[in-house]
């Protein structure tokens, strides 16, 4: 049997690798449009969003506690459980990102939590079901919704404001401004899923007995940034293609406005501490702005697929998730 302090600090190394396979997993999300559009070279882009990324993980905390205490609680798992829920996430996440489907890490990491939390416990009571709806399934449903109305509404508008001026000045102009449209996205992007680790490893300091209450420690917040930085300094190119060019033609004004709608969608999912999927609000925006122009403008197939991915994500990590603690526990 592993002591405490050896479970933790593989809990510790689990997570940095979460993050750091979540970091250029979601990669995608924040710099596909921009490098679509060539509004940045590949290498800048990702260089942009990494460095937005780490700053936006220092913005708050309150979505780390929703994930590391409102779901299951710390005192209800033994620490193997953590790092049994933290394997399923990242081989669901490294699944994904080989077929180049732009899954979400976040709901991955949930699913896998609620499943491992079940199997452990034998018992549905572990989870918070109120707070699982409300903070998570709730926000799974309405942010990719509100994602596709936002990008459809901002596109229609810039096309109204845009139309008397000449297109090669338009796009001269919002290739400039899509870099700050990206640079806010990786930003949002970095204070809503660096989080999400954060909230594990509290968990996991607060079932070791390292911490007494839920404060993510400075020290936690600086790995979790670090990490999603290093890993979004790789990128995802088989999932920046999905997102780029796979789901709908994109323009300079296009990226901009999907960009822009996607991280004000994030940024109000944040300050109700709700951990909700880059992933899945930027796609629906790219159909929003997509589908402004005409419906066949979107590549439904290509959509199609992602959604089933959407909606597989929870069930599968879930169900991976309970498999391995159920065998775990079978030698422990």
């Amino acid at each position: 049997m592993f002591s405490t302090m050896t479970i933790t600090i593989l809990i510790v190394l689990l997570v940095i690798i979460f993050d750091f396979i979540n970091g250029f997993h979601d990669t995608a999300t924040a710099v596909a449009t921009s490098i679509t559009t060539r509004a940045l070279t590949p290498r800048m882009a990702i260089i942009v969003c990494a460095i937005f990324n780490f700053m936006g993980a220092f913005t708050g905390t309150a979505v780390a506690k929703t994930v590391g205490e409102n779901i299951v609680s710390y005192t209800a798992v033994p620490l193997w459980v953590i790092m049994g829920v933290l394997i399923s996430a990242i081989a669901w996440n490294l699944i994904t990102w080989y077929f180049g489907i732009p899954s979400s890490s976040s709901h991955a990491l949930i699913g896998a939590l609620v499943g491992g939390g079940m199997a452990y416990t034998c018992t549905f009571n572990v989870v918070n079901w109120y707070n699982l709806f409300h903070s998570v399934i709730l926000w799974l449903f309405i942010s990719p919704v509100i994602g596709f109305i936002v990008g459809y509404v901002i596109m229609k508008i810039l096309n109204r404001i845009l139309q008397p001026f000449k297109i090669h000045l338009v796009n001269k102009l919002f290739l400039k401004l899509q870099v700050i449209a990206g640079a806010f996205m990786a930003f949002n992007h970095g204070g809503n899923d660096a989080q999400k680790s954060m909230g594990i490893i509290t968990m996991a300091l607060l079932g070791g007995g390292y911490i007494s209450t839920f404060n993510v420690p400075t020290w936690v917040i600086v790995v979790c940034a670090l990490s999603m930085a290093l890993g979004t300094s790789i990128g995802g190119k088989k999932i920046i293609k999905t997102m780029g060019s796979g789901m709908a033609k994109l323009t300079p004004v296009n990226g901009f406005a999907a960009q822009s709608g996607a991280s004000v969608v994030i940024l109000i999912a944040t300050l109700f501490h709700a951990p909700v999927s880059t992933t899945h609000i930027i796609s629906t925006t790219v159909m929003g702005v997509g589908a402004s122009k005409r419906l066949k403008s979107v590549k439904w197939g290509v959509a199609k697929s992602i959604v089933w991915a959407w909606v597989l994500t929870i069930p599968i990590t879930g169900s991976l998730s309970a498999l391995i603690i159920t065998i775990i526990k079978l030698f422990v």
